[in-house]
This record gives C-alpha cells, structure tokens and sequence, in this order.
C-alpha cells in the first residue's frame, strides 16, 4: 500500500547518453508539466517481466516547461527496473506520477555543502544552479563535492562546472574527505547529500563527529548499493503462513506483495521506514541497504527495511498484520 499520489500517460519525446552508464530522458506528460522544487523526483511504472514496478528517479536540471527530465545509470546486476527504461524506444508510453519532494531544499542556511556519488548527482544538480545563482546575487555561499569511480562517470560535469566554477571539487576513484570538507563550512550551514549508503554512513558519521547539528544534515539514497551483489535469499512468515525465495532482482517488498501479504510503504529507498519489518530468526546476514535505520539497530538485526534491505542466507520475518478479532 502505498501512498496517494496522481499519475497521468507521458510520451518518451528522447533519451541522451550522458556517460557510458547514465542515461537522459524527456518525458512529454499529458495535460503538461507540473511545477515542482529541487529536489523532487517523479515515480515511474515500468514493466520488468511483465508486471508492472514503480521505481523513483529525481527531477533533473531547471524545468523547460515542456518536459520532465531524469537520469538513469544502468545497473547489470540490479532489480531490472534500470534495463527496462533503457530498452524504452522514443515514443513509447508509460505512467508517471505528479512531482514529489522529499529532498527539499531550505533557503534559510548561512552556507551550503552539496555532496554527490555516482548517479547521486541527479537531486543536487538543480540544488547547485539555484544556488549558485543566489550567491552571485548577494546570497549564501555554496561549494559542491562530487565524486565517481572514473572521469567518464562524472555526468552533468561540464554543467556543474560553469554553475559553479571553483567551487566544485571532483573525487575521482577515491574516498571523500568528509571532516575537512565539514570543517570548512561555516556554523550553521547544512550539507544535502546523495549517493550509495555506505557513502551516507560515511558523511552521517563525520558530521556527527564535528558536534554539527543533526537537522542540518539532508540526505537521500537510492536503493541499489549495498556491502554485496544481489543474491536470492528465503523468507518465512509465520504469521502468514508464508515461506518463498526472494529473488536477486526482485526486492523483498515486492515479493511479499506478490504474495499477497500487503505491507505499508512510501519511498521505495529506504528512508521512511515505512515498510520496517520485525526479525524473528536470521540464518545469516542482513544487507541493511536502508539510511532509516541507526548503526545500533543495524547491529541488533531486529528490523530491516523491505523496500531495499536483502539478506544473505534464510530470514524469519513479522509484519503488522493482525487478524480481525
């Protein structure tokens, strides 16, 4: 179950290859494009299989008033929902949501700090225009951190660089130094931050480290990375009489809905906490792929979340289902 929102039929009008492995696309949706913020993302049905997904992919770059543009890396190994879009020719049709926004941007900050990995780039890409904008003109300063595996990764980098000139930094096949990087933004400045989770550990981390405030602290995360490769795992639920294989290109979210057994969730990346899930029995290990869950409750292994979260080896699992008295 998840939650309210309006789709219409949008018209793949083109696609552009941004580097080896990102993908660019303009949606030309019916009845026109909907004003939306930095930071918002649209929901896309894409059919894998035969069946019908819903994946998320930010808003990209200002608005044209025409189209709704996006972002998609290629993911091999993942739950197919990149290779589906990628197959899609121009003009093909699909459905796609109203704009959202749970990466809103405050406009309220001494300074910025924006940090990307990878495909994380796509949210912040219009975060950095407006802001560089408003710098110029008098308002607060802000410096971007971007970071890739290799050079050719780096989508947007021409962009970016005319956006913001000096103030970008590029980390190319290296960790990101996240204490200096906070060090030198000013007291009270907020940092947005995209990319893997391990990534978002690492800058969580650091920040709290520097005594920074945790509010000032924005993230979003997409729910591909994690410490190992997809794999099939077990899942039993007593309560429901349940015991399936989940498989590697198919989240445990999905799987229990194909099951029938429905489950209460929102953003599909592991941020809501929405579709959290008791553990009663692991025979093995949890990939916690979620940024919603702390280290603690990570190291407990007493929850995980479904959207994004796999396992490898066998789990035992409760949900909130009660039946009716």
């Amino acid at each position: 179950m998840k939650s309210n929102s309006t789709w219409t039929d949008a018209l793949l009008a083109s696609f552009e290859d941004l580097t080896p492995s990102v993908r660019e696309f303009r949606l030309r949706p019916e009845g026109g494009v909907l004003p939306h913020a930095p930071g918002s993302h649209l929901q896309l049905e894409v059919q894998i299989k035969g069946r019908p997904h819903l994946r998320s992919y930010s808003l990209v770059g200002e608005p044209d008033g025409q189209t709704y543009r996006i972002a998609v890396k290629r993911l091999d190994q993942g739950r197919g929902g990149s290779l589906a879009m990628w197959q899609l020719p121009v003009g093909a049709r699909l459905r796609v949501s109203a704009p959202q926004n749970h990466f809103a941007l405050d406009f309220n900050a001494p300074a910025y700090l924006l940090v990307a990995g990878g495909i994380g780039i796509t949210p912040l890409l219009r975060m950095a225009h407006t802001l560089a904008q408003r710098s110029a003109a008098g308002g607060r300063p802000v410096r971007m951190l971007y970071g890739a595996r290799t050079t050719d990764e780096l989508a947007f980098l021409a962009e970016l660089q005319t956006q913001l000139g000096e103030q970008l930094r590029t980390v190319v096949g290296a960790a990101m130094d996240f204490a200096a990087e906070i060090t030198a933004l000013p007291a009270g400045g907020q940092m947005y931050v995209c990319g893997p989770a391990p990534m978002l550990d690492a800058a969580r981390s650091a920040w709290l480290a520097a005594g920074r405030p945790e509010a000032d602290l924005r993230f979003e995360t997409f729910g591909s990375s994690g410490a190992s490769a997809p794999q099939a795992f077990r899942v039993q639920m007593p309560r429901h009489g349940l015991d399936i294989t989940v498989p590697a290109d198919c989240s445990l979210l999905e799987a229990l809905e194909q099951a029938g057994v429905e489950q209460l969730y929102d953003c599909q990346r592991g941020e809501c906490g929405l579709c959290a899930l008791d553990v009663l029995a692991l025979d093995g290990t949890i990939d916690h792929r979620d940024v919603f869950l702390s280290a603690h409750e990570k190291q407990q292994n007493t929850r995980l979340c479904a959207c994004v979260s796999r396992v490898a080896g066998s789990i035992t699992l409760d949900s909130a289902w009660r039946p009716e008295p």
